[in-house]
């Protein structure tokens, strides 16, 4: 089951060695860490919860290790954010739910309610990859869904689900049951697809906004009033448009040609 923490680690010697991201999100890696956290409490609540608490102790200390490699390779944006988010969720969401439990409820009560905040949690979890899942399905490319992945993750929702039936917890195997459909579904997709030929997706453009910048005159700046420039439209067929300057000092604006259907910024100086 620590197999799982581990299988991450090619993608961070990856980012060790281009000393970048690589555009590569965080998120998976600060909701893990919160997720070991919060079984970690919950396993010294109960008590006489061994293997609870070593193997979510060993995913405390690689999600850490993982997170921490992130922010010393990212940008400064990227950095910001993760602190941002880790900050939210792994400190302050964590420390919401330890006061709330530890004042309020009591005894078995509060074991209860931890337990079913690390079940909401546990599916969140092993609903996060149904992304996945869609993508392959609609790009028919296994390329983000490694075959072994899926299978560790499938092998150790097994073995957590036996684990939580054997203790009679229902906190720790009803989320597996989930994750252990997830994986077998992940695997019988890559089955299907691993030869497929991958459809390519081509990404809508947005149209491209032009603007037409015309200096006239010398690229000098005079104050001139407001009153003495007037604007005059050109005819709807040749959809030109002129300015003209009105000054004693100062020769009227030639017509410009501009692009049709395009905002113009003209720039009248003497």
């Amino acid at each position: 089951m620590m197999y799982i923490y581990l299988i991450f680690r090619p993608t961070f010697k990856k980012i060790c060695k281009e000393k970048s991201t690589m555009g590569f999100e965080c998120l998976p890696y600060i909701v893990a860490l919160f997720s070991s956290t919060l079984w970690l409490y919950y396993a010294f609540l109960k008590g006489d919860a061994l293997l609870l608490i070593s193997i979510n102790s060993f995913g405390f200390a690689i999600e850490t290790v993982y997170i921490t490699l992130y922010l010393v390779y990212a940008s400064k944006n990227i950095r910001y954010n993760t602190i941002k988010l880790l900050s939210l969720l792994d400190v302050a969401v964590f420390a919401i739910i330890f006061l709330l439990s530890y004042f309020i409820f009591d005894g078995n009560i509060r074991v209860n309610v931890v337990g079913w905040i690390c079940v909401a949690v546990s599916v969140c979890v092993f609903a996060a990859p149904l992304s996945i899942v869609f993508q392959v399905v609609r790009t028919r490319s296994v390329e983000f869904m490694p075959f072994f992945l899926s299978f560790f993750l499938t092998l150790s929702a097994v073995m957590w689900f036996a684990y939580g039936v054997l203790q009679k917890d229902l906190c720790i195997a009803l989320p597996n049951v989930l994750g252990f459909a997830l994986g077998l579904v992940q695997m019988l997709l890559y089955g299907i697809y691993r030869k497929s030929k991958p459809v390519v997706i081509e990404e809508k453009k947005l149209p491209e906004h032009v603007m037409n910048i015309k200096f006239l005159g010398t690229p000098e700046v005079h104050p001139v009033d407001s009153k003495t420039c007037e604007n005059f439209e050109d005819k709807k067929e040749k959809k030109d448009e002129e300015i003209c300057a009105i000054n004693l000092e100062m020769e009227p604006c030639s017509p410009l040609k501009v692009q049709k259907d395009a905002p113009t910024l003209i720039v009248c100086a003497a």
